[in-house]
């Protein structure tokens, strides 16, 4: 799953016309790019949740013959839901068992991503995420028996970290994850939410999220316009 429905305010005039996900990249968009990422990785369906300009990116991806596979749309009509509650709308069209990525589309990144979904299996973990050692305002928290907490870098009060936490390590998440099925039948939460929030939840309750380092791959985010022109710089 590509998680494409955010507005993409930072982006600012950049996205008044245009979803961020059809942001062009050095010639490529950045939803193109991820999601024939996912596929070489050996995804088979790809499901977009879309909101702002949502039939621009209904429109492109048809025009490219759904990048040759086959593509549903999650429309977040009224608002988007953040993650989780866009990966929870989406929930209908996810299948019973087995394990799917769940991608932000502003996330360009050269991680080997079979490796990571393979690794993921293996686990047992609910849920594995992306992390890297970079510097970020916000980590998550793992310690040798995976999530355990969050914390901010800085005006972001004390850190949130679970009793039983031994040793935590902070990683800065990198907007990739490999998640199980089983964990769609655990979430409660409700409306607009942050899957992070479920992750922080089950792994307070003794459910495993792990994490994989990518290490010294190339991770770009166009999030804002400084960091397009970066990413633009790097990839032209």
């Amino acid at each position: 799953m590509i998680l494409a429905a955010g507005l993409g305010t930072r982006l600012g005039d950049l996205t008044r016309d245009t979803p961020k996900a059809l942001i062009d990249v050095s010639g490529t968009t950045a939803l193109e790019r991820v999601a024939r990422r996912l596929i070489a990785a050996g995804a088979d369906h790809l499901i977009i949740n879309v909101h702002h300009h949502a039939e621009r990116i209904i429109e492109f991806v048809r025009a490219r013959d759904d990048f040759g596979t086959t593509v549903s749309f999650s429309h977040e009509a009224d608002a988007p839901l953040e993650t989780g509650g866009g990966l929870l709308h989406a929930k209908p069209l996810l299948r019973h068992t087995g394990s799917f990525f769940l991608h932000n589309v502003d996330v360009l990144c050269d991680v080997d991503l079979h490796a990571m979904y393979t690794s993921h299996v293996h686990s047992g973990a609910l849920a594995t995420l992306a992390v890297s050692r970079r510097e970020t305002s916000r980590y998550l928290l793992f310690d040798e028996n995976g999530l355990c907490g969050r914390m901010h870098s800085r005006g972001g009060g004390p850190a949130e970290v679970h009793a039983d936490c031994v040793d935590p390590i902070p990683f800065a998440f990198a907007g990739i994850h490999v998640i199980s099925r089983a964990l769609m039948d655990l979430v409660t939460e409700t409306g607009a939410f942050s899957i992070i929030d479920v992750y922080l939840r089950l792994a307070s309750q003794g459910r495993p999220i792990a994490r994989y380092d990518i290490g010294g791959a190339r991770w770009l985010e166009i999030g804002n316009p400084e960091r397009l022109e970066e990413a633009r710089r790097a990839l032209g």
